[in-house]
């Protein structure tokens, strides 16, 4: 029973957990991006961004900057 539970909950956890980001431009102004980059989560995936103000004009207007499947519009 117990280890039943710990499966579960850890199923819950992954399955919570967005997915990582994998964008090379920032959605918002299509400036390079890199792993050290700043992360903003929408849609319950992560998205690079290139500046303090991007996250916010992401979450604002998340149609405007990605594709329904939740590619960036600018993604090569």
């Amino acid at each position: 029973m117990r280890k039943a539970f710990l499966i579960l909950a850890l199923a819950v956890i992954a399955a919570a957990a967005p997915k990582p980001a994998t964008n090379t431009l920032c959605p918002v102004l299509g400036n390079p991006v890199n792993a050290k980059s700043k992360t903003v989560v929408v849609n319950n995936r992560e998205y690079r961004v290139c500046c303090m103000g991007c996250p916010e004009q992401l979450k604002a207007t998340p149609d405007k900057f990605l594709k329904a499947d939740g590619t960036p519009r600018n993604a090569k």
